[in-house]
């Protein structure tokens, strides 16, 4: 028989609002089910992997989720569970309140949490798969990557044992292939430290400075992965970023003056500029495709950027 966890969440916690606001809730191992509204994933644990479910019953604000486990969880293996989903759905975040007042449109339907990966070394690889290529091509390429090397997603470790021309020829990473075996290698002899990256005593720019140092990581990537540690005072610009200048905002110019007016549009926001352009790019999407629990992540996978939502 499984475990099954109870965990307490925020006054303002809403989990199908919280969990499905950021693009990585469609990328494997997660599982998202818009009829049952919950969220499945294996999870890499002390003895082995296991499968946890995620729902929150009653759908209120502030009541808990209730986690099942595929398998019986060691007392040690369940405090591991509840951080990883913690950190997965940002129940710690006490941000919150300060960035509805500084960006106040946001503050009536509680948007301020983005999701993200149970560990921050899958929220790298994640966002290394998320460059200069499509978006089904992400999709890909993240779920390979969990039926060739780990079904919980690669660890340091899994990873750094990996051949690169594997991951290319298995896994459809192309170019990313050493970049990603790098990666690994570097978190497990320790010159990538994984627990300095979200030590929030350091300030964003020496945490940017050592983001833009690694292999493969460059401008869009290094903002995007601070986003992911929690640290919002970077845009992350790429085609999706200048198509919402464009379009929603009217921006008119080559790429270098939109990116220059985007800068200075989200400059106000200060810490949360990231927050506040992407809740207006994520009510673009949710504006063509209803509301982002309702989609179908299958259906989604082929659809999601700009130009499949006209």
């Amino acid at each position: 028989m499984g475990s099954r966890l109870t965990i307490r969440t925020p006054r303002d916690y809403r989990f199908i609002r919280d969990a499905c606001s950021y693009g990585y809730f469609l990328l494997a191992p997660n599982v998202w089910d818009p009829n049952r509204k919950t969220l499945s994933r294996p999870l890499n644990l002390a003895d082995g992997v296991a499968t946890l479910t995620i729902a929150q019953p009653d759908n209120r604000r502030g009541s808990p989720l209730t986690v099942t486990a595929d398998r019986a969880l060691t007392r040690a293996e369940q405090g591991q569970a509840r951080r990883q989903i913690t950190r997965m759905l940002r129940l710690d975040d006490e941000s919150v309140a300060d960035f509805h007042r500084v960006d106040p449109r946001w503050k009536r339907s509680g948007k301020a949490r983005l999701f993200r990966s149970p560990t921050p070394f899958e929220d790298i690889i994640k966002t290394v798969t998320s460059c200069n290529v499509t978006w089904p091509s992400t999709v890909n390429m993240n779920k390979r990557l969990c039926e060739v090397v780990c079904p919980a997603f690669p660890t340091p470790g899994q990873m750094a044992r990996k051949r690169p021309a594997t991951l290319r020829a298995r896994c459809s990473v192309g170019y990313r292939d050493q970049r990603m075996v790098d990666l690994a290698r570097m978190a497990v002899r320790g010159e990538l430290d994984l627990d300095r990256l979200e030590d929030h005593t350091i300030g964003d720019d020496d945490i940017h400075q050592t983001l833009l140092s690694l292999p493969g990581i460059g401008p869009y990537a290094g903002a995007n992965i601070m986003m992911l540690l929690g640290r919002y005072s970077r845009l992350a610009i790429d085609t999706e970023t200048i198509r919402h200048g464009k379009a929603v905002l009217g921006y008119k110019g080559d790429e270098r003056v939109i990116r220059k007016k985007l800068e200075q549009h989200y400059a106000p926001f200060g810490e949360h500029r990231f927050r506040s352009y992407w809740f207006e790019v994520w009510a673009f999407y949710e504006g063509r495709q209803g509301p982002a629990h309702t989609w179908a992540p299958r259906a989604v996978a082929s659809a999601f950027t700009a130009s499949n939502l006209k």
